[in-house]
């Protein structure tokens, strides 16, 4: 299974297990996640959640190739029965509380998921990175509104443009994450931290949450409409075309034919 699924004692994880190419996301695996996020919200046996990867790697991302199968152009603005759309709806619109252990590498939509998440920790291997600029696109699911607000707009602005991975510690320093552990320390403290949760009356844990997080809903879907609109648009043109073609041909884009 490239999604590990577990419930025990009020606790449901959620595990990339796809070491073999590196945790990279498929659109199967993306309905395994919403389907799990959908079906906890009116399971009473899980008071949290807690989302995780191997120690190497938390997620590359989008499995490219999966990706460019099935992501038209034309239609992918509209289209939010996409499963990574339901994905990531299930995580904004969860009402449970969502605990993230990240060890190694977090790309893309690795990063952009945080964002979503209440509380984050990473192994002091972890890095981030949302090289969307590199590939010809844009933010994605709120990432440039949520950033901006961590980060404040000149640190969001060299994450988001120039794509470049950051360490542990400048993402402890950004807000992105709430404390930098040891590797092996990681997973026990997120689900020691998640048992904490789990053993608070669910019904406060769940009003403390909405109510952090209900000024911020209108925005954040204003900002998935505008940037899907962006990002499908420019997954057909050159730049994109040139940036996929490039990470396939293992060789390095060229974008200075373009404007």
């Amino acid at each position: 299974m490239d999604i590990l699924c577990s419930k025990s004692d009020g606790i449901l994880t959620l595990e990339f297990n796809r070491l073999e190419r590196k945790n990279a996301i498929t659109g199967a695996m993306y309905q395994t996640l919403a389907d799990a996020l959908v079906a906890a919200e009116t399971d009473t046996d899980v008071r949290a959640i807690v989302l995780c990867g191997k120690r190497e790697i938390f997620t590359a991302g989008n499995d490219l190739e999966d990706f460019m199968k099935t992501a038209r152009p034309k239609d992918f603005s509209v289209d939010v029965d996409r499963p990574v759309f339901q994905f990531m709806r299930a995580l904004y619109g969860c009402s449970k509380p969502v605990v993230a252990a990240v060890s190694g590498p977090a790309i893309g939509i690795g990063t952009t998921m945080l964002m979503h998440c209440d509380l984050v920790y990473a192994a002091d291997n972890a890095s981030f990175s949302m090289p969307f600029t590199q590939l010809g696109l844009c933010p994605e699911f709120a990432s440039s509104l949520l950033l901006t607000q961590l980060a404040g707009y000149p640190r969001a602005a060299e994450k988001l443009m120039l794509g470049e991975a950051f360490p542990a510690q400048e993402a402890l320093e950004m807000g992105l994450v709430s404390k930098v552990l040891p590797l092996y320390e990681l997973i026990p403290f997120a689900q020691a931290q998640a048992a904490k949760l789990v053993a608070l009356p669910a019904a406060s844990i769940r009003a403390t949450k909405r109510l952090m997080k209900q000024s911020r809903m209108e925005p954040i879907k204003a900002a998935i409409a505008d940037e899907n609109a962006l990002f499908g648009a420019m997954l057909g043109a050159p730049e994109a075309k040139e940036a996929f073609t490039a990470f396939f041909e293992k060789r390095k884009p060229d974008f200075k034919q373009f404007a």
